[in-house]
């Protein structure tokens, strides 16, 4: 059964930071390529970050660069992304996604609330 579960949300003052976890089962995770999305209220999900299978190459949405790290480790099966400097437009739920060739998976996501 394949699984992605996030962790890490949370309530956070601006300025401040928080690390999100991803645990992937039951695919080989180390051939995926991995990502954070987000969905604020209202909007449409988008593409956060991206890190590639093999190289680690990754790629930001403009919006978080210099904030946000997004990181793996494939003999645990985690993807990571850290992010700082937060501000109240980070607020949103954060999926983590799991891409292949034509798989793709999904996580539940995670509630992540900027505010004073």
């Amino acid at each position: 059964q394949v699984q992605l579960v996030e962790s890490g949300g949370g309530l956070v003052q601006p300025g401040g930071s928080l690390r999100l976890s991803c645990a992937g089962s039951g695919f080989m995770f180390g051939i995926y390529a991995m990502s954070w999305y987000r969905q604020a209220p209202g909007k449409e999900r988008e593409l956060v970050a991206t890190i590639t299978r093999f190289s680690g190459s990754t790629n930001y949405a403009d919006s978080v660069k210099g904030r946000f790290t997004i990181s793996r480790d494939n003999g645990k099966k985690m993807v990571y992304l850290q992010m700082n400097s937060l501000k109240p437009e980070d607020t949103a739920v954060y999926y983590c996604s799991a891409k292949w060739v034509e798989s793709e998976y999904w996580g539940q996501g995670t509630q992540v609330t900027v505010s004073s």
